[in-house]
């Protein structure tokens, strides 16, 4: 009866398992073991130069970068230089036309005053030649358009003749006839009105004085008729008048 329970109990399921191996001679495991060391050495010798090679070319790749920083650097640094120069140039150049627009200027200005002059040397010369003046007298009368838009620029000369043995002071008035509208219009400087610089209407000389200066019309207005007063105290000593071209 024993017996046949363990017989039993090894033939079941629950009979304990058991592993077949095959037995293997040890020059066969000590050759199998030998060529794994050697497979993993030429692993680990290969890894190793792969290694050295990556870091040759990361070296490399430093030295190429720090190489175009400093290309980069230079190019900024002559950037930089060319600007400058560039800037010093262009300032030499807004120097120079600034003096030439100012030499022009000065130029132009000379030559207007040198014409002036020429024209009052001839006045002069025809005076001279038609006899001496007596009294108070505005030997020329000038009126004209300015280079201003609405501004007119007007010229006069003012000669006191005959014994004179001290200076004249009086005023200038001015008397502006101008077409507005189709319709006549009387404009008076001064006039009083505030902001008038009254001392520019002053007159103060011993011989001769030639007075210029500007006004401003409307508008759409023109000047027609222009006329130059000298007084003194409040009464009129000459006066002369032109008749300005609308063109």
């Amino acid at each position: 009866m024993l017996k046949y329970k363990l017989l039993r109990r090894r033939l079941s399921i629950s009979a304990p398992r058991m592993t077949v191996r095959t037995h293997v001679p040890w020059p066969l495991r000590a050759g199998a073991l030998m060529l794994i060391l050697a497979m993993s050495a030429a692993l680990g010798m290969w890894l190793y130069e792969e290694g050295k090679r990556f870091a040759g070319f990361g070296e490399d790749l430093r030295s190429e970068v720090s190489r175009l920083k400093g290309e980069n650097a230079s190019l900024a640094a002559d950037r930089d230089r060319l600007a400058a120069a560039a800037s010093s140039a262009e300032s030499r150049l807004n120097i120079e036309r600034s003096a030439q627009e100012t030499l022009g200027n000065q130029i132009r200005s000379l030559e207007l005053d040198n014409a002036k002059l020429k024209d009052d040397v001839a006045f002069f010369e025809n005076l001279s030649a038609s006899g001496p003046v007596d009294g108070l007298a505005i030997k020329r009368l000038q009126v004209e358009k300015d280079t201003i838009p609405q501004q007119m620029h007007y010229r006069l000369l003012v000669i006191q003749g005959g014994h004179v043995d001290h200076d004249f002071n009086g005023e200038l008035q001015l008397i502006v006839t101008l077409q507005q509208g189709g319709k006549a219009v009387i404009m008076n400087f001064p006039d009083g009105s505030p902001g008038t610089d009254a001392k520019a209407f002053q007159v103060n000389f011993r011989f001769f004085k030639r007075i210029e200066g500007t006004f401003r019309v409307p508008a759409g207005a023109s000047v027609s008729q222009f006329e130059a007063r000298v007084l003194e105290k409040g009464a009129v000593r000459a006066q002369r008048s032109v008749t300005v071209s609308s063109s």
